[in-house]
């Protein structure tokens, strides 16, 4: 199977988790909006094609199955790349960790982009400081202490059994937010050495190490949504 990842070609974004496993799985796979531009994008979101359209990229395409929303797609892809333990239960759990994962990616945008995603942060610099800094008080600790605890109540290495899609996105929030709250999660990091020890080994996954060193792997940048504003840090 030859997968098709659409998603923008500038930023990491939310197509980085999927990225993020079809890389670490080998799999094979074109990043299209990347090699073709993001127009190629157009005929599935302006629905010129039969069939549901999505909403928004990210969005895999595998053959004739279309498929939006990361954690979905990542609850599809995880048992064909040997990406989730097997059975019912542990599926059903990584698709929980990984909703709460969107949720914190969610927030975080929202830090930046708390009155409308369609205005500049220039437009609401107040409403986001204030968002911020309950973000980096309250909500922050609050989701990264949750994953430290599942760790701590798992093996103390996986969010799962065994590795697991999870553990890639867990890497990818991790480093996100060290770039947008590098103050922030400086001060957080001695509650959170589970979750550091985590990110440091999938970092050195091979295929996921091969990835990161390459030019596929963008920097993180302030389109995306981990944006780094000195003023938000606190």
């Amino acid at each position: 199977m030859r997968y098709e990842l659409y998603y923008w070609s500038g930023i990491q974004g939310r197509g980085e988790f999927v990225r993020l496993a079809l890389e670490d799985a080998g799999a094979d796979y074109v990043d299209v909006a990347r090699e073709r531009g993001d127009e190629a994008m157009e005929p599935f979101l302006l629905g010129d094609r039969a069939g549901l359209r999505p909403f928004a990229p990210p969005f895999l395409k595998a053959g004739r199955t279309v498929l939006a929303q990361t954690a979905l797609i990542l609850a599809w892809l995880g048992p064909r790349l040997g990406l989730v333990p097997e059975g019912a239960a542990a599926r059903l759990q990584a698709q929980q960790l990984q909703l709460t994962v969107s949720d914190l990616v969610a927030e975080a945008h929202d830090t930046h982009h708390p009155l409308a995603a369609g205005l500049y942060y220039e437009d609401q610099r107040e409403a986001a400081a204030r968002c911020a800094a309950q973000f980096r008080r309250q909500r922050l600790p609050k989701f990264l202490g949750y994953f430290e605890q599942v760790l701590a109540q798992g093996d103390g290495q996986h969010a799962l059994a065994a590795h697991s899609y999870v553990d890639l996105s867990l890497f990818q929030v991790v480093g996100g937010l060290h770039y947008a709250f590098p103050r922030a999660m400086r001060r957080l990091r001695p509650k959170l050495p589970r979750l550091h020890a985590l990110a440091a080994r999938v970092a050195d996954r091979p295929n996921v190490a091969a990835y990161l060193a390459s030019p596929r792997r963008l920097a993180f940048n302030e389109q995306g949504i981990f944006r780094h504003y000195p003023e938000l840090d606190g």
